[in-house]
């Protein structure tokens, strides 16, 4: 185990598996200032990251006694990063949720998948292939430049702007009557995103967010 720091206990995350997403994970908390102890059952992957982060352990997570030498239930925030092995996930996030970690996310493989660890107790649930799919599919549209489904149902666009919104007062525009949609904030050339009004006036140039339910806005990201 790496001990370059000590545990600060309120920016501390527990990651188990450090896997292609775990890794990633793992290394962007720490870019953002968060202390990671990292654990996986593969000493090779543990030592590839041990430098990187501050504590690395080789760890059986769904050895209940391994989890509370190495102080899982003193964490607050854990991540279950396990995805191929899916006994191992559900096995190690039953044993955090015992444990009374505050707030486990987990990934999930499958909707299947993520439901079982709902349903064990796991607090957010990703999908990482299934969302990135799904948002790669937007941005092909060509209009949409990222997609966000903040919760099942409610999404996140960044666009460019259709015609239809064009070098005219959002008011006049009717576009949450016709759409469903709310744009959140518009982005001019140069400029940083600001809040956009009724009164804000859209031009070719700019890049605008639009808020609402996922299927309004996907209708509107199809509109020209």
């Amino acid at each position: 185990m790496n001990h370059r720091r000590s545990r600060n206990k309120d920016r501390g995350v527990l990651v188990v598996g450090l896997g292609r997403f775990g890794s990633s994970l793992s290394l962007e908390l720490m870019n953002h200032g968060w202390e990671v102890l990292a654990v996986d059952a593969n000493p090779r992957l543990v030592q590839t990251y041990a430098e990187a982060l501050t504590h690395a352990a080789v760890v059986d997570s769904t050895d209940e006694e391994a989890l509370r030498q190495i102080g899982a239930p003193q964490f607050t925030r854990a991540v279950v990063a396990i995805g191929s092995h899916l006994e191992e996930s559900i096995l190690t996030t039953s044993l955090l949720v015992d444990m009374g970690v505050s707030l486990i996310w987990a990934k999930a493989t499958s909707r299947r998948h993520g439901r079982i660890l709902e349903q064990i107790g796991a607090h957010r649930v990703v999908l990482p292939e299934h969302d990135m799919g799904e948002r790669v599919a937007h941005l092909l549209s060509g209009r949409v430049l990222d997609y966000v489904e903040l919760e099942e149902g409610f999404s996140l666009i960044k666009s460019t702007v259709p015609g239809f919104l064009l070098d005219r007062p959002l008011r006049t525009t009717a576009v949450r009557q016709e759409f469903g949609i709310t744009v959140v904030s518009v982005k001019r050339p140069g400029q940083p995103f600001t809040y956009a009004t009724q009164d804000t006036v859209l031009h070719e140039d700019d890049l605008i967010v639009v808020a609402g339910r996922t299927n309004e806005v996907e209708r509107f990201a199809e509109a020209r």
